[in-house]
């Protein structure tokens, strides 16, 4: 199953199919921008068994000519995926008859390195095949941390925070970000919820994304897409519950209760408000903190 993280690595080409050629610049790589672009079938399965299907595929038409642009989002080392790849490419130029290329976006440095490897496929003495990847990763794509540059090419920042979502810029490109978004008209709303939604995808599971949906709660308030209504919902519920847990430790320590490491992690890790509102009730009566983790309707049991 793939995850959210994966899909917003080369749906955010569907999106703006202009931003390859802006994002590989920082490779040294120029290409023209499109003058149009249209998707492609992802599916490159033959009349056998085995099925085979890229991330993302799009006919780019520009002034110089055209070519066939697959993006692949890759997450971690796979031996068997430079074979793939170039059984994508030579699959696609023997049905198009149009030059492929091939770009791998790695929010991973190691992987980035990995598929970054021109791959000579062939015996030594005269490689038949040479595959050369275009790869896209936190060292090749600049930190946008300002919002007048973010303003410039939204896009292009939010494949920035996803390519750079572990590492400590992540704060300051999220906050440009933001300010960016907010300075969209009322005009481009739905847009704005696109690229809400790409950025929350594209944080995955890390401490960035509980930035973001602390920033849709505040600064995107105006937004009424539906992402941007249920990040606020998120934020606010994962507000009021940090703050119930502030209440109940207050509590504890003000009374005099002691509360060992552990169990104070158990009340701080808990995120659910209804159990926190229980233990706020009992935390008013308790004489040892066990007492707030009793099974309903018996207080007394540790």
């Amino acid at each position: 199953m793939l995850s959210s993280s994966h899909e917003a690595l080369h749906r955010i080409f569907q999106e703006d199919p202009g931003l390859f050629a802006r994002a590989v610049r920082g490779l040294g790589v120029f290409f023209p921008p499109p003058v149009s672009a249209s998707p492609l079938p992802t599916d490159l399965t033959e009349n056998r068994p085995m099925e085979r299907r890229v991330d993302t595929l799009l006919r780019m038409d520009t002034e110089d000519g055209e070519f066939i642009l697959a993006v692949e989002s890759q997450g971690k080392r796979a031996p068997d995926k430079p074979a793939n790849w170039a059984y994508y490419l030579s699959h696609l130029y023997a049905k198009y008859g149009i030059p492929p290329v091939l770009l791998v976006v790695c929010a991973d440095r190691s992987t980035a390195a990995w598929a970054a490897r021109q791959v000579d496929i062939g015996p030594p003495q005269w490689p038949s095949l040479t595959l050369r990847p275009l790869v896209l990763g936190p060292d090749s794509l600049p930190v946008i941390a300002s919002p007048e540059e973010a303003a410039r090419d939204i896009p292009l920042t939010v494949l920035s925070a996803a390519l750079h979502r572990r590492d400590p810029d992540a704060d300051a490109i999220l906050n440009a970000l933001a300010k960016a978004l907010k300075g969209l008209s009322a005009d481009d709303e739905d847009t704005a919820g696109t690229f809400i939604e790409l950025t929350e995808q594209g944080l995955g599971k890390t401490p960035a994304a509980d930035l973001w949906r602390h920033l849709m709660a505040v600064d995107l308030s105006f937004f009424q897409s539906e992402t941007a209504q249920r990040l606020r919902a998120e934020g606010r519920d994962e507000g009021r519950a940090e703050g119930r847990v502030e209440d109940i430790l207050r509590l504890l320590d003000g009374r005099g209760v002691e509360v060992s490491e552990e169990e104070r992690e158990r009340i701080a890790g808990c995120g659910d408000l209804g159990v926190l509102d229980v233990w706020f009730m009992r935390a008013i009566t308790a004489t040892a903190a066990t007492e707030l983790f009793a099974p309903d309707g018996d207080p007394e049991t540790a």
